[in-house]
C-alpha cells in the first residue's frame, strides 16, 4: 500500500463529465488499496473569469479582495469532487486550505507555504477517508485567505505530499508528460522518460506550462517524486511499488527525478518559451553607487517580481536600465516607477508588452561548450533580433519580438537535434 497524493488541473476538471471521470480514476487508485488525497485546481476557464472581474473593476485592485474572488474557483471543484466520489461510492470530503491549514506568509496574491499540519488529514487516510482539498490557496498571518500565485495548486500538491510523507505526487493533466517543447508548435516534439529536477526547474520557471515553478522547487528540496500523467488516457492503476513509492512501467508519463537516476543525458533537455513578460527600460539614470538599488528596491517591496536585467551604460555619465517584469505586474511595476522618479532620476521609462522569452534547458551544458552559440547564430539566421540575454549553468534566455515565437522555437528544436525521426 502507498500513499498518493493526486493532483488535477483545470482541464481535467473542466465539466461535470470530467469531474466524473476524474472520480472513477481517484476511485480505482483508491480500490488498490492506496491511501489517497486529492488536489485539485478550478474548472478550466474560471479562474481568467474571476481573474477579469477584479481587474475589470479596478487594475490596481486590494491584493485581499482578489485572493477572497479568485480562491472560490477551487473551492466550487473540490466540492463538486467530493460529490462525485460519494456518489461514487467512495468516503470523501472537501478541504478548503485554510481549514487543513496551509499556513502562508501574507504576500496576497503571491503567498508563499509556509507550514501544513497534516495530522488530521493523516487520520482521515488512515480510515479509509479520500481528503479532496482545493489547492491555489491558504491562510495568512492575517487570518484572510491567500493565494499561492497562477498554477500555484502544482505547488499545493507538492507541499501536501511533503506534509503527508506520501511515496509519490501524480500530476495530472491535458499532456501525457513532459515534452522536449511545446508540441502544439513544434508536432516532432518527443516525450521525456525521465528529467532531472533542476532542468524541470528551470524549463517551469522560463514559460514551461505543465508544471509550476515552486512546485518543482520544493519537490527538489523535499525529494518528492513527481509523475506526470494524462488525464485523458486511460491505463492500469499503478499499484505496484519498489520500495521508494514510484510504481514500474504501469502508466505513461514522466517521471521528474534526481539527475544520478538519468543515465543518458542529453546536452538540451527542452526549449521553453513564454509570452508572460513585459520589458521596461529606463534611460538616462545617472551611473552612480546605489543605482540598481533605487530601482529594484521599490520593485521589491511592491512584490514585482524582476527577471532578465541588462545595463548599459554610455560616456555621458548615464546608464541605461532594461528588465522584464510579469505582464500582470507591468501596471504596478510603472506606478511604483513614477513614484520613485524622485531618488531614481532617470530621464524616461519605455515599456514593451510585446516580447517573448525563448530558453534553452539542459543539464548537459555543464560539460558541454557552444550551446549559447548555437542559439545565437540560428535566431541570427533566421534574422531574429536578440534584444536581452541573460544565462544560468543550465540555461540560455533570450528576449525577442512576440511574433517571433514559433519560428524561434521550431528553429532552436531541430538545431538541437531534438526533433522525433
Amino acid at each position: 500500500m502507498a500513499r498518493i497524493v493526486m493532483k488535477f488541473g483545470g482541464t481535467s476538471v473542466a465539466d461535470l463529465d470530467r469531474i466524473r471521470s476524474v472520480a472513477d480514476r481517484v476511485k480505482r487508485q483508491v480500490e488498490s488499496g492506496d491511501e489517497v488525497a486529492v488536489v485539485v485546481s478550478a474548472m478550466s476557464g474560471v479562474t481568467n473569469q474571476l481573474v477579469g472581474y477584479c481587474q475589470a473593476l479596478s487594475p490596481l485592485h486590494d491584493a485581499r479582495e482578489y485572493d477572497a474572488v479568485v480562491s472560490t474557483g477551487e473551492q466550487v471543484t473540490s466540492g463538486l469532487l467530493a460529490i462525485a466520489l460519494q456518489t461514487a461510492g467512495i468516503d470523501a470530503r472537501s478541504w478548503s486550505g485554510w481549514q487543513i491549514p496551509f499556513g502562508t506568509d501574507g504576500a496576497h496574491g503571491k503567498a508563499r507555504i509556509e507550514d501544513i499540519d497534516g495530522a488530521l488529514l493523516v487520520a482521515r487516510m488512515q480510515a479509509g477517508q479520500v481528503p479532496v482539498v482545493a489547492g491555489f490557496q491558504g491562510i495568512g498571518p492575517d487570518n484572510r485567505v491567500t493565494t499561492l500565485g497562477r498554477g500555484g495548486s502544482d505547488t499545493s500538491a507538492v507541499a501536501l505530499a511533503a506534509a503527508l510523507k506520501a511515496d509519490r505526487c501524480d500530476i495530472y493533466t491535458d499532456v501525457d508528460g513532459i515534452y522536449t517543447t511545446d508540441p502544439r508548435i513544434v508536432p516532432r516534439a518527443r516525450r521525456l522518460d525521465k528529467i532531472a529536477y533542476e532542468e524541470m526547474l528551470e524549463l517551469a520557471s522560463v514559460g514551461a506550462k505543465v508544471l509550476q515553478t515552486r512546485s518543482v522547487e520544493l519537490a527538489m528540496k523535499e525529494r518528492v517524486r513527481i509523475q506526470v500523467l494524462s488525464s485523458f488516457e486511460d491505463g492500469p492503476v499503478p499499484v505496484e511499488n519498489g520500495g521508494d513509492g514510484v510504481s514500474r512501467g504501469t502508466l505513461p508519463g514522466t517521471l521528474v527525478v534526481d539527475e544520478d537516476e538519468i543515465v543518458e543525458k542529453e546536452i538540451v533537455a527542452g526549449i521553453a518559451y513564454s509570452r508572460d513578460d513585459a520589458k521596461v527600460t529606463v534611460r538616462k539614470v545617472p551611473d552612480r553607487p546605489g543605482v540598481a538599488a533605487a530601482v529594484f528596491g521599490p520593485l521589491s517591496e511592491a512584490n514585482v517580481n524582476v527577471d532578465m536585467i541588462v545595463q548599459s551604460t554610455g560616456a555621458d555619465g548615464t546608464t541605461d536600465m532594461t528588465f522584464t517584469v510579469g505582464k500582470t505586474d507591468l501596471a504596478r511595476a510603472i506606478q511604483v516607477l513614477e513614484a520613485a522618479h524622485g531618488d531614481i532620476q532617470y530621464g524616461e521609462m519605455l515599456t514593451d508588452p510585446d516580447v517573448a522569452k525563448i530558453s534553452v534547458v539542459g543539464v548537459g551544458m555543464r560539460s558541454h561548450a557552444g550551446v549559447a552559440s548555437t542559439m545565437f547564430r540560428t535566431l541570427s539566421d533566421r534574422s531574429i533580433n536578440i534584444q536581452v540575454i541573460s544565462t544560468s549553468e543550465i540555461k540560455v534566455s533570450v528576449l525577442i519580438g512576440v511574433e517571433y515565437t514559433e519560428l524561434a522555437v521550431r528553429a532552436l528544436h531541430s538545431a538541437y537535434g531534438l526533433d522525433v525521426g
